[in-house]
């Protein structure tokens, strides 16, 4: 039976009912790099990317059903608030190819035809977006759960919160951040300000390495504390101590420019995702559209009408 235009599934209650805040970025290029350049569109473009990008949305809905749930997509590769405050933010990425990019649009429309709410901002990156929706999410009662590998996340993390790297099945809450990076989840924008991030192309303190970078947060707190000591990092026990403080205070404006870099946004714009985040019954008209011109084959569509609450009916030339 096709399912009415409201939720998919009503919450028991508010507060049980998590929020899936999924990272689709990182899924597309991981189905781009992965799924073999065999499928084509109507047109002849390559759709490896988001066939591989279906499988994955199709078998997440299958395996946690999710009530309240949000697609959050990168928009702002280039033209993000952190470019303007720092040119050479990402500048060491290679600009996506045209057969890429027309797929990335293609898996942001299969996304609102199954009924998601999606989330794409050219001011705000997906982290941004994940980081806002998390926020708003809490204070109608839920707790969330960010399904991503992306580490910068893990910032996030408050509470019954957790993060689901589901390629390798791992799950986590705040608790478990400091076994995976050796900082507290609140610690890991200043963390990453001190030793930099290479995928991000952010340099860091010069001198100031991961292990260093740990050991100065858990003594020091914030990286602001650390700043303003930083007269006492001479009597640390570690080595190389003596050097760090005059590097600390050479560089402070740089960290301080990094953290801003490293920390993730909590006041982006919504969009959709303004008046809530339960998933809705799909649309029938404009998912049959995307299947007939992407070339799904029938095991596909009738996996991504379950998972939109559609009825499914192959027809003969299918």
């Amino acid at each position: 039976m096709t399912l009415p235009p409201q939720a998919v599934q009503a919450p028991a209650s508010p507060a049980t009912a998590p929020l899936y805040l999924v990272d689709a970025s990182l899924y597309v290029f991981r189905a781009w790099h992965s799924m073999p350049d065999e499928f084509r569109d109507v047109d002849g473009w390559p759709t490896n990317a988001v066939h591989g990008f279906a499988r994955f949305v199709a078998e997440l809905v299958e395996r946690a059903n999710p009530r309240h749930i949000a697609i959050a997509f990168d928009e702002a590769l280039d033209s993000s608030f952190r470019n303007r405050i720092y040119p050479a933010y990402k500048a060491n990425r290679p600009p996506a190819p045209e057969e890429l990019r027309r797929q990335f649009g293609d898996c942001k429309a299969l996304c609102r035809a199954l009924g998601f709410v999606v989330l794409a901002d050219t001011e705000y990156e997906a982290d941004d977006l994940i980081g806002s929706a998390l926020q708003a999410g809490r204070a109608r009662g839920h707790h969330g759960v960010i399904v991503s590998a992306d580490k910068d996340l893990s910032q996030l993390l408050e509470g019954a919160d957790e993060q689901w790297d589901y390629a390798r099945g791992q799950r986590w809450t705040a608790a478990g951040v400091r076994d995976r990076h050796g900082v507290e989840a609140h610690q890991l924008a200043d963390y990453l300000a001190l030793c930099g991030d290479a995928v991000d192309n952010i340099p860091g303190v010069p001198g100031i390495g991961c292990k260093t970078a740990a050991s100065l947060l858990h003594h020091f707190r914030t990286l602001d504390a650390l700043i303003e000591r930083s007269e006492e990092i001479q009597f640390l026990r570690f080595r190389g101590a003596g050097q760090v403080g005059p590097k600390l205070r050479l560089h402070a404006s740089a960290a301080l420019l990094y953290r801003q870099l490293t920390t993730i946004a909590r006041d982006a714009p919504l969009g959709d995702g303004i008046s809530g985040f339960a998933r809705r019954a799909g649309d029938a008209d404009a998912l049959h559209a995307l299947c007939e011109r992407l070339r799904f084959g029938p095991l596909t569509r009738r996996r991504l009408h379950a998972v939109a609450g559609l009825d499914y009916a192959p027809v003969a030339s299918q």
